[in-house]
């Protein structure tokens, strides 16, 4: 059925090809968004490829069809209003069907979200660019401080499971903290308890009520994924806990 559709879609193509793609630089105001673009660009985005404007110059073209409308590149387009610019780079493409530059428009932004950074790749490229020149602001690329932070604090891929965990408690000293213990932190209170105990919530509690809960439902749910994720199951998904918590089981199920 596919090839079939792919095959009427081939019939249907206009004979002419591109034979070459010419840069023309356009008025912004000349230029027209597509009638629906179903991608979003927030305030940030648009910042942020203002900045990489300014930074490098517009170097990609924004693609418009034969009536001046944004086929590719609704991003820079409104960049380049913030920044005042009164004109942009444009390649026109008038070879594609009506629908074809319909679901181009979802393609050029679609397939880059299906690749994936080689992280440790990235690192060495972010740091060598950062050794040349000090004073190059890596946020021009896209990753915020946050994002810069966690790329250089998170160690190499090639640590196993074992390396990433944090070290485990000394088990060969006496334990400080019993079920039943409450802390007093200021006004916070921490209890070393069960949440499965409706007592431990009296004792934390008293008459208060919880103005919030963090929880993480459905339990006795069999999962796949990697051990850490795991850990979180273990103690609802056993069959321990499902022996002596009959209700809870029944209910999840």
């Amino acid at each position: 059925m596919r090839k079939t559709k792919q095959h009427e879609l081939l019939k249907r193509q206009p004979e002419q090809k591109p034979e070459g793609l010419r840069i023309e630089y356009r008025d912004i105001s000349s230029i027209a968004p597509a009638k629906r673009n179903p991608r979003l660009h927030s305030a940030k985005q648009i910042r942020q490829i203002g900045d990489s404007i300014k930074e490098f110059g517009f170097n990609v073209p924004v693609l418009i069809d034969e009536n001046n409308q944004i086929v590719a590149g609704h991003g820079r387009v409104a960049a380049a209003r913030t920044l005042g610019l009164t004109s942009a780079p444009t390649i026109r493409i008038d070879h594609l069907t009506e629908e074809q530059k319909r679901a181009f428009l979802i393609v050029d932004n679609r397939l880059t979200e299906n690749s994936t950074w080689d992280r440790q790749t990235l690192r060495i490229e972010l740091q060598e660019i950062k050794d040349l020149c000090p004073q190059f602001d890596l946020e021009i690329t896209g990753f915020d401080t946050r994002d810069l932070e966690l790329l250089f604090d998170i160690p190499g891929d090639d640590k196993s499971e074992a390396e990433l965990a944090p070290p485990g408690p000394d088990l060969s000293k006496p334990a400080i903290c019993q079920p039943g213990y409450v802390w007093t932190m200021g006004p916070h209170r921490l209890l070393c308890g069960s949440a499965l105990d409706a007592g431990a919530y009296r004792q934390l509690l008293g008459k208060r009520r919880a103005a919030l809960v963090f929880t993480d439902p459905p339990y006795n749910v069999a999962i796949d994924g990697p051990p850490r994720a795991m850990a979180r199951f273990v103690t609802a998904s056993s069959p321990w806990r499902r022996a002596r918590c009959p209700r809870l089981s029944s209910s999840a199920s």
